[in-house]
């Protein structure tokens, strides 16, 4: 069985806490940030209208504010995602999910899908964050939503997000729901196929996103074991503290990974 090294911290440094259900209220998104500084996670997602919120309840911590722009459908006009994607920042964003136009990528409409992502890649990382000349940039992951794609794909998104030099590829929004033969909705997310399949396709300097389904701690240590570098998850605080109830702590320690997800 294939082991890694971990810590609680490291571990914690790998998440992206995510606040994005529509049903939130600003009640419960308060209280998630509250938790996201507590753990030290890499970032709190939250929806457009939290960005300002966000920044201010985590003022002084290293967790990061990230936002979402064309979520979770990504419809909107690529001039709608840039100037969502530069109000993201302005407000306070350090890192932005855009999710793909995917009618177009299904479509095979390459030329609008790469102009997009480079539209939406040059203002996220030449917008100041907060609207300052504090030197702060920020960094786009992009949001293929797997669930909807073929490998080919999945492969050409890869390929295109590669040549633009976007930060991150993201696996789904979680809320990418699929009709089913009996007539239900659901999702799979993160797979390990898909993933295996992006770490093939990115060049070195492109990071992974593991985001839907990621909810226990075997399964987390899977993704990472597979190249991933965040996992988006609402289930934060039951992946830290399983961590801590199998003695991860402060000390890096050696843990097996289970490859059975």
């Amino acid at each position: 069985m294939p082991t890694l090294t971990v810590t609680l911290p490291l571990l914690a440094k790998q998440i992206d806490h995510s606040l994005l259900h529509p049903t939130l209220t600003d009640a419960s998104i308060s209280a998630g940030l509250s938790l996201s500084r507590a753990h030290n996670v890499a970032a709190a997602c939250v929806k457009p209208y939290s960005v300002s919120a966000a920044r201010q309840a985590l003022a002084g911590s290293d967790v990061l504010v990230c936002s979402v722009v064309g979520f979770p459908h990504g419809n909107s006009t690529t001039a709608i995602k840039v100037l969502e994607a530069a109000e993201a920042v302005s407000s306070g964003a350090h890192e932005v999910d855009v999710v793909v136009n995917i009618g177009k990528v299904l479509g095979g409409e390459w030329d609008y899908v790469r102009d997009e992502i480079g539209r939406v890649n040059d203002v996220v990382t030449s917008t100041p964050v907060g609207g300052g000349d504090n030197g702060e940039t920020a960094i786009l992951k992009v949001i293929f939503e797997n669930d909807y794609l073929q490998d080919e794909h999945i492969v050409r998104l890869c390929r295109i997000c590669t040549e633009i030099g976007v930060a991150f590829v993201k696996t789904s929004t979680g809320y990418g729901f699929v009709k089913q033969g009996d007539e239900t909705y659901s999702y799979k997310g993160a797979t390990a196929a898909h993933l295996k399949l992006m770490k093939e396709s990115v060049g070195a300097g492109v990071k992974i996103k593991a985001a839907g389904g990621v909810r226990t701690l075997d399964e987390m240590l899977y993704v990472m074991w597979l190249g991933v570098d965040r996992v988006g998850a609402t289930a934060t605080e039951a992946i830290l503290g399983e961590a801590r109830r199998r003695g991860i702590g402060d000390v890096p320690v050696e843990v097996e990974v289970k490859t059975d997800w």
